[in-house]
């Protein structure tokens, strides 16, 4: 049993976005203590796409021993987090792709594990941002 928090990865085709959403979701979170957030966005020479190097990266500076959920934007992405799953020392272990809406999904994330919530809950609390009603 680990005394860190979960840590999250965001995986955006966009360095930029992958970025902003991290701000957004740590800066939602609140007072006190917050989860490890690492954005993961873009090729590593700055091009729209993603990297299996930055999200590796990025996954192993969230990882505290108490799981790591990546969320991500759109379908190439989810096939690279996939693909790196099936490998089994590329990610930490107790890594999770989270099937979630980006941003939404990204700020219940943050919020939850920040509260100190085990890898399932920030999982579960992501997921449950498809059921947020704008309308």
């Amino acid at each position: 049993m680990s005394d860190g928090l979960v840590g999250i990865v965001l995986v955006s085709h966009s360095a930029a976005v992958a970025e902003a959403v991290g701000l957004l979701a740590t800066g939602l979170a609140g007072g006190g203590a917050v989860a490890p957030v690492a954005p993961a966005g873009g090729t590593p020479d700055g091009e729209l796409g993603t990297s299996s190097d930055l999200i590796a990266a990025a996954a192993h500076s969230v990882d505290q021993g108490a799981g790591v959920a990546v969320l991500v934007d759109l379908g190439s992405a989810v096939l690279t987090v996939k693909a790196m799953l099936a490998e089994e020392d590329e990610l930490p272990p107790d890594t999770r792709l989270v099937d979630a809406p980006f941003v939404e999904g990204a700020v219940a994330a943050v919020v939850t594990a920040s509260a100190g919530a085990d890898l399932a809950a920030v999982v579960a609390a992501a997921e449950e941002a498809y059921t947020y009603r704008k309308v």
